[in-house]
C-alpha cells in the first residue's frame, strides 16, 4: 500500500507506466488493460445469449461491476498523472475512454437500460495494441492505407456522387416502367430508387421485383452494371496504395514524417518508414 501511494505521489513515473509501454511496468500495465478490455467484450456478449446469461447472471455481474470499477481508476489516473489533462480528455482515445466507461452507470438511469452495450466501444482501444507489440511494420502499413485513402478522397467523392445519379436515374426509369402495373412494389420513386441502390450493390434483399419483361431486363442491366461500379473505387485506392509505396524520400527527407535522412539509408531514422 505504501508503495502505490509513493507512486501516486511521484506522477511522472506513474504517467511513465500509464501513457508508455516502454519499461516493464508499462508494457505489463497496457497488457492487463486490453486482457480487461477483451474480457469485458465477451461479457457483454454473453449477456446476449438468454441460455448462457441466465445460468451465469450473478458472475457476470459481478465480473461487469469489477471491470468497470478497473476502467473507470485507470481513466482516473490518466487525467490524474497527465501533465495535460484536458489534451487527454478531449483525444481521441479520451473520449473512447470515457464513453466505454459510462455506460454502466448510464444504464442505472431510468430508460436507459441499453446504454450499457456501448461496451464495444472498447475495440477502439485495442490499437493500443500496436504500441505495446512495437508492430512498427503493421503501423506503417496502416499509415500506407490511411494515406491512400486521403489521397484517393476527392476521386472517390466525384465516384459517389456519380453512383448517386446513376441509382437516381435508374429508380425513376423502373418507377416508369413497372409504376403502373398491378400489384406493382415501384409505389414511388423513393421506393425505386431504394431498389435501384440494392440492386446495384449486389445486396438484393428480393423485397421488391419487377413484374414486367422490360422490367426484368433492366433488373438484369443493373446487376451487371453492378459488379463493375463496385470494383471502381477498390480500383482508385489500390492505384494510389502503389504510388505510395513506390515513393522515395525527397531532399533527403522521409515522404512520411518529412524529417531529414540519410539518402542511401533504406529506412527512416526517425518513424522506421521504408525508404
Amino acid at each position: 500500500m505504501k508503495r502505490f501511494i509513493a507512486l501516486l505521489k511521484d506522477k511522472p513515473r506513474l504517467y511513465e507506466i500509464v501513457a508508455h509501454s516502454d519499461t516493464r511496468a508499462g508494457k505489463a500495465f497496457d497488457i492487463a488493460v486490453m486482457v480487461a478490455i477483451v474480457l469485458s467484450l465477451l461479457v457483454a456478449f454473453v449477456e446476449t445469449l438468454p441460455t448462457v446469461a441466465g445460468r451465469f447472471k450473478d458472475v457476470l455481474t459481478v465480473l461487469e461491476y469489477v471491470l468497470t470499477f478497473f476502467f473507470t481508476m485507470e481513466y482516473v489516473l490518466r487525467i490524474y498523472c497527465s501533465p495535460k489533462p484536458k489534451d487527454y480528455a478531449f483525444s481521441f482515445f479520451g473520449i473512447i475512454d470515457l464513453l466505454a466507461t459510462l455506460p454502466l452507470y448510464l444504464s442505472f438511469i431510468p430508460g436507459m437500460s441499453s446504454a450499457r452495450y456501448f461496451f464495444v466501444l472498447r475495440t477502439f482501444r485495442l490499437i493500443r495494441i500496436f504500441r505495446v507489440l512495437k508492430l512498427f511494420s503493421f503501423i506503417n502499413e496502416g499509415y500506407l492505407l490511411m494515406q491512400s485513402i486521403r489521397l484517393s478522397l476527392k476521386k472517390i467523392t466525384v465516384y459517389f456522387l456519380f453512383v448517386l445519379i446513376l441509382v437516381t436515374i435508374l429508380g425513376t426509369l423502373m418507377f416508369m416502367v413497372e409504376g403502373g402495373q398491378p400489384h406493382t412494389h415501384f409505389t414511388d420513386i423513393g421506393t425505386s430508387i431504394y431498389w435501384a441502390i440494392v440492386t446495384l450493390t449486389t445486396v438484393g434483399y428480393g423485397d421488391i421485383t419487377p413484374v414486367t419483361y422490360i422490367g426484368r431486363i433492366l433488373s438484369g442491366i443493373v446487376m451487371i452494371l453492378g459488379y463493375t461500379i463496385i470494383a471502381v473505387p477498390t480500383g482508385i485506392v489500390s492505384a494510389t496504395m502503389i504510388d505510395e509505396s513506390r515513393k522515395k524520400g525527397k531532399n533527403g527527407r522521409c515522404p512520411r514524417c518529412m524529417e531529414k535522412t540519410d539518402t542511401k539509408a533504406n529506412y527512416c531514422k526517425h518513424c522506421g518508414e521504408k525508404l
